[in-house]
């Protein structure tokens, strides 16, 4: 798999394919400098080739995964908005709102705590 229109096709939903498909796109359209790429099966963004945030689809939610320490950060504004979460990354339901100015702030922290990074993961 290589492409996002070959990840969509994975999502048997056809809402929740389009759901996914807006908010990859909203990603790449508010955060320019980010490169779209599919690894381990799923979307992922990268900055200078070191990961960002990815996002993989569930029958019930989109899991949005950002570095864990940046997660930790942001996990009490999380919580306020009634997402799930995991250790390692945050669930939204297919019938929740995005909240986008959270999902920006976390973007934007994520770029920041990977500057100078030379390596895929933290």
């Amino acid at each position: 798999m290589d492409t996002l229109q070959q990840y969509l096709e994975t999502v048997p939903n056809l809402e929740h394919r389009n759901s996914m498909q807006h908010l990859i796109e909203w990603v790449a359209a508010n955060f320019p400098d980010l490169n779209l790429e599919i690894k381990w099966n799923q979307p992922m963004m990268l900055h200078n080739q070191t990961f960002i945030i990815g996002f993989s689809a569930a029958a019930k939610y989109v899991s949005i995964a950002p570095e864990t320490a940046v997660l930790h950060e942001f996990l009490d504004r999380i919580i306020q908005t009634g997402y799930g979460h995991t250790k390692m990354k945050f669930q939204i339901k297919w019938n929740q709102e995005i909240d986008y100015a959270l999902l920006s702030d976390i973007i934007e922290r994520s770029i920041e705590f990977k500057k100078g990074s030379t390596t895929f993961w933290a």
